[in-house]
C-alpha cells in the first residue's frame, strides 16, 4: 500500500494558518515517501505516523518557530530498554530516553537536506520498536 497524505490532516493544517506550513507539508511528504507502510493522522495537535496501528513518529508543530519529529513507542510509558533502541549515525536525534528521541528543524533547507536520513531513521525506528515489548 502506498503511503498517502491524509485529507483530514491536510484540512486540519490548512485551518491553522501556521507560519511554517510549507515546511510541515515538505516534512509530511518526506515521511510518507518512506518505504514502509505508514498511516497519517492527527495526535497531540500535529501530524502523527503509525505503523501497524501503533504510534511511532509525531510531528510537533507548536510553538510555531520550529518543527520537531518525536520518535517514540506510543503514549503509554513503557519499561526502558537498557540501551538506545537504534544507532543514530546521522547525529540528528536528540535522545530523551532510550526509546524516545527528537529531531528539530528550523528551515525547509534543513528538512530537504535531511530527507534520506529522515527516511532511514524512520525505517530503523519502526523495525526496532516492533522487536521491543
Amino acid at each position: 500500500m502506498k503511503n498517502a497524505l491524509n485529507e483530514e490532516v491536510t484540512t486540519f493544517l490548512n485551518n491553522l494558518n501556521h507560519p511554517l506550513i510549507n515546511e510541515i507539508n515538505e516534512l509530511r511528504k518526506i515521511i510518507l515517501q518512506t518505504k514502509i507502510t505508514l498511516q497519517e493522522n492527527i495526535k497531540w495537535n500535529g501530524p502523527n505516523y503509525l505503523y501497524d496501528n501503533e504510534d511511532r513518529v509525531t510531528m510537533r508543530i507548536q510553538p510555531p518557530k520550529q518543527l520537531q519529529l518525536i520518535f517514540h513507542r506510543g503514549a503509554k510509558v513503557k519499561k526502558q530498554p537498557p540501551t538506545r533502541i537504534i544507532i543514530d549515525e546521522t547525529g540528528l536525534l536528540l535522545w530523551k530516553e532510550n526509546d524516545r528521541a527528537i529531531i528539530t528543524f528550523k528551515s525547509i533547507e534543513e528538512i530537504k537536506k535531511s530527507k534520506k536520513n529522515i527516511n532511514n531513521l524512520i525505517i530503523q525506528w519502526v523495525d526496532a520498536t516492533r522487536n521491543i515489548i
